[in-house]
């Protein structure tokens, strides 16, 4: 039996991909205008049968990060019950950056690799991974409590198109541009940056935006180093639901799903 993989919908990770890779995606709870953080309760039951599925093997388990939702504390506490049967990582990001960390602990487990190494397969991708966020408003941004009033207030005042960058879960204003396509093109130059010259794998997940990210794909094509892949898909309802409408989570990750 292998170890499994449990990881929440903050990953935002497509259902095919999920299915391919036997990951398990626990839905976050939506609310009227926003998310509600998974409780301790129904993550033990998941765990549970998980374990039931793997034997004793173990669960690696990721989810959005403790600065963003009570779900990671919730995960804590649920794995104690399991006492090392259960890792949950610090993930410190959301979107397909903790998706493919999840992909990554996947194939390790098809692969053979117990529990510890499962653990550091994914932290090795969320390590060397970037997110990024472009918003068409920031409105949804503030009333969830993710970005700064100051932030907010700048960027309505230079009637900017921000780009916001998630580190340490924290979301960061990283650049304000005038418009789209200067957004855009620092965008392209955010994520070469990222990419320390190696290829990569870039996610762009869109919502309500699917026009702006065949413009954001094919200018990240031309700019990022040779033999890098850009792949587009839907963003979640989880994130969607805080980023708003004509926003494109990036997702930069050194390997591939």
């Amino acid at each position: 039996m292998a170890v499994r993989v449990v990881v929440d919908s903050a990953a935002s990770l497509p259902p095919e991909v999920a299915a391919r890779h036997g990951i398990t995606v626990v839905d976050m709870h939506l609310t009227g205008g926003g998310t509600a953080g998974l409780g301790a309760l129904e993550l033990c039951a998941c765990y549970a049968r998980q374990l039931e599925r793997g034997g004793d093997d173990g669960v690696v388990a990721l989810h959005v990060p403790k600065e963003l939702s009570s779900t990671w504390s919730a995960a804590v506490e649920a794995a104690a019950i399991f006492h090392d049967a259960v890792r949950v990582v610090d993930t410190g990001t959301v979107g397909m950056a903790l998706g493919s960390a999840a992909v990554a602990a996947a194939r390790t487990a098809r692969a053979g690799g117990d529990l510890a190494a499962c653990y550091e397969a994914a932290v090795g991708v969320l390590d060397s991974s970037a997110t990024f966020l472009y918003v068409h408003r920031l409105d949804e941004l503030r009333r969830s409590g993710r970005v700064s009033a100051g932030t907010v207030m700048i960027s309505t005042a230079l009637a900017s198109k921000p780009i916001m960058r998630l580190c340490e879960g924290r979301v960061e204003l990283a650049v304000k541009s005038r418009t789209q396509s200067k957004a855009f093109e620092r965008l392209a130059q955010l994520a070469s940056e990222a990419s320390a010259g190696e290829p990569v794998s870039v996610y762009l997940q869109e919502h309500e935006a699917r026009e702006a990210s065949r413009r954001l794909a094919a200018l990240l094509e031309e700019t990022l180093p040779k033999g890098s892949r850009v792949r587009t898909y839907p963003l979640s309802e989880a994130l969607a639901v805080h980023a708003g409408p004509g926003s494109i989570a990036v997702s930069v990750v050194h390997g591939e799903i």
